[in-house]
């Protein structure tokens, strides 16, 4: 048990579009780190805020009609609603656009001053002569003007992919994305702050090997940090362009009258702004939490804004006085099926969206299961989705409590824990090794350790079956304490998945009556407490609620007026038919012959030897079960089939093969190697149930 103060902020979502599955990735990431945080008995606070100034809102609430403080009130709203939807809890959300946060701005602009690092000059800016106004550097579309990348499609700050900064009049090609027009360049004011004069503590504090994960860190220093001595040192870290000229909507600065905060001086000092929201509201001192050393600052942030949070906003911390992160965790971007989100093809989902079909603990827990320390992208494949939820928690963890709580119901656990051959004991090791999985945001580790002893505990209940003692009245002190050993086993999942899955670890307490409040709760087994009758704790999901989901985010494709009335709806072409054609007519006499069943899959192994196979070992339910060997390897991992249900051919006549004895055959679909699939069933169904 530790003993630590932090504060936790996520990256502020712009205020000018909705929350979509990708935003959702760096708030489930810090979510979950916060919630084990606490969990371990860390006192930890969560804030967040609204993005609210910049060009965008202003040419949004003009063309709506409406002022931006109405725009931005409409979209705080919506923003919370899909966060709290997802179990994502602040201690606040504020918004850019607050009085404190405007004191704040200033408070810390006044320090730059003050050191000397602020310097005036005229600059040569784009100017929109259709729209009437000066060009912010989202407004501004062209080539990367790095004749080493020459990337086009750039914005007007910074190359996506070779990462050098520059201003948006150095863009090849520039166009403005308010109306298409070609810029022109105009003379305006604008305020700097000097960089270069922080490059010995940037470089430092980046380079400590605490703050930064180490790719973050090596990438500074190539790109921005070199020797300051040398020509391509002074060229790299460059002064920071800190302001806007009218009209704009934003915090006018004070000593500059006509001249507004760039959105990036502001939205980082949001963090702060937020802090001291829930400071007055709660009595606490703001001092405590952003200029004490006994406070740790942890920034969650995508990739694509490491620039500011790393040299910008570390350098106008210790210039004004306050306390430096203590760790900027930094991830990559979401892909779905491999691809980049795409509206046309219906992946890129809003929050709500995906909230009218699926249960949000199932975007946690898969999340959870890909996201690790690094940067790289993690990959929303779909399918996989259906098959991790449907597997790891429905069939493998949840399981484990609806196949024994049914049998203890209305009883109690056991007065003294019973032998269980060290099981317990054994994941009770496992936690600190889990608990340092999720402080380095190794989530993805953490989950497989916990699938482990998951597949532990089934493994014990299956060799137990306590569904077939049940059935001697004389075997009701065996089934007891059985029961009540999955039931702690289970407890303990529930506890080291917590983070991840608040609301199951609140149906385990509720189940057990013991709520799990602390991550030692993992370390000691409950006895001689009430059994609740088992509740519904989590469903199934199916492909046809995927499919509806992406249906439902797709961008309508123009209709073709002339279209046949008579073309198929569905697009369905021959050629499966024409690779397999329809065998001849059986009757209904020679299908009685063939024993369809629902089956579980309780184990599923690699075969070595074979290309093609796995071994799969199917529950028909009541101790029945089945070895069958499914050419299916190509299609599907073994971890990934674990629990899912799927149609059996229960009657076949067991044939030996050199790998073992097979015992049946599941039903599949496709042609063949990757283009396998698996028969689904849907809710409701339970093993051994036949197949009409």
């Amino acid at each position: 048990m530790t003993d630590r103060r932090i504060l936790v902020t996520a990256a502020l979502p712009y205020a000018n579009g909705q929350i979509h599955i990708g935003h959702l990735v760096e708030y489930i990431q810090t979510d979950i780190w916060v919630r084990f945080q606490k969990l371990r008995g860390n006192r930890t606070v969560f804030f967040c805020a609204d993005d609210t100034h910049g060009t965008a809102i202003s040419i949004r609430a003009r063309a709506e009609g409406r002022t931006e403080e109405e725009v931005i009130a409409e979209m705080s709203d919506a923003h919370q609603r899909d966060f709290a939807a997802f179990g994502i809890e602040f201690d606040n959300y504020g918004s850019t656009n607050s009085p404190e946060n405007r004191e704040l701005c200033g408070q810390i602009w006044k320090s730059i001053r003050d050191a000397g690092l602020v310097k005036e000059k005229d600059i040569e800016q784009l100017f929109d002569p259709e729209a009437g106004m000066f060009l912010a550097d989202r407004f501004v579309r062209g080539t990367c003007p790095n004749s080493d990348c020459n990337a086009p499609n750039q914005p007007g700050d910074n190359c996506s992919r070779c990462g050098r900064t520059y201003s948006p009049a150095e863009l090849v090609d520039p166009m403005s994305t308010l109306s298409g027009a070609t810029p022109e360049i105009r003379t305006a004011r604008h305020l700097f702050i000097e960089l270069s004069q922080l490059h010995s503590f940037l470089d430092e504090w980046s380079q400590s090997g605490k703050h930064l994960q180490p790719e973050v860190a090596n990438n500074l220093r190539g790109q921005f940090l070199g020797d300051p001595g040398s020509e391509e040192g002074a060229k790299e870290l460059r002064d920071w362009d800190i302001s806007r000229p009218a009209p704009y909507f934003g915090f006018e600065i004070p000593d500059s009258p006509g001249n507004y905060w760039y959105v990036w001086f502001d939205a980082p000092i949001g963090y702060m702004a937020s802090t001291k929201q829930w400071c007055d509201r709660t009595g606490e001192n703001f001092d405590d939490w952003w200029k004490s050393d006994d406070t740790e600052i942890h920034h969650f942030i995508g990739k694509d804004i490491t620039y500011f949070h790393t040299l910008f906003w570390p350098g106008m911390l210790r210039t004004a006085g306050f306390s430096l992160p203590e760790k900027v965790h930094i991830h990559g971007f979401l892909k779905v099926d491999g691809e980049k989100m795409s509206k046309s093809q219906g992946t890129f989902v809003m929050a709500s969206t995906y909230l009218n079909h699926l249960e949000p603990d199932c975007l946690r827990y898969f999340y959870a299961s890909k996201l690790g320390p690094g940067l790289g992208d993690i990959d929303l494949n779909l399918e996989e989705f259906v098959n991790r939820v449907n597997s790891h928690l429905v069939g493998n963890i949840v399981n484990l409590a609806s196949r024994s709580a049914k049998f203890v119901g209305g009883n109690t656990l056991c007065d003294e824990y019973p032998d269980d051959g060290g099981l317990f004991a054994a994941a009770a090791a496992k936690a600190d090794q889990i608990a340092e999985f999720y402080e380095q945001c190794d989530f993805s580790s953490a989950m497989l350790e916990v699938l482990q002893l998951a597949d532990e505990a089934n493994r014990f209940i299956n060799d137990r079956a306590p569904w077939k003692l049940n059935k001697d009245p004389e075997k009701a002190t065996e089934v007891r304490e059985i029961c009540s050993i999955v039931l702690n086993l289970f407890r303990q999942l529930a506890v080291f998945l917590q983070p991840v899955l608040p609301k199951l670890a609140e149906q385990a307490g509720e189940l057990l009556n013991s709520p799990i409040t602390n991550w030692d709760d993992a370390k000691t087994p409950l006895t001689g407490t009430p059994v609740s009758e088992f509740k519904h704790m989590m469903q199934r999901i199916t492909k046809a609620q995927v499919d509806a989901m992406v249906e439902e985010s797709k961008v309508e494709e123009p209709v073709d007026d002339n279209a046949g009335e008579n073309e198929s709806r569905w697009n369905d072409g021959p050629e499966a038919l024409e690779a397999e054609p329809m065998s001849e007519e059986c009757t209904i006499e020679d299908f009685m012959k063939v024993d369809l069943r629902v089956a579980r899959v309780i184990e599923a192994k690699d075969v070595p030897e074979a290309n093609k196979l796995l071994n799969l070992t199917l529950s028909l339910g009541g101790g029945e079960t089945r070895n069958v060997f499914a050419g299916i390897k190509a299609a599907y991992k073994p971890e990934d089939l674990i629990g899912r249900l799927v149609v059996c051919v229960a009657n076949l006549k067991p044939r030996q093969m050199k790998f073992g004895l097979s015992e049946g055959m599941v039903c599949a679909a496709g042609p063949g190697k990757a283009d396998v699939f698996l028969l689904d069933i849907d809710d409701g169904a339970v093993p051994g149930q036949r197949v009409h």
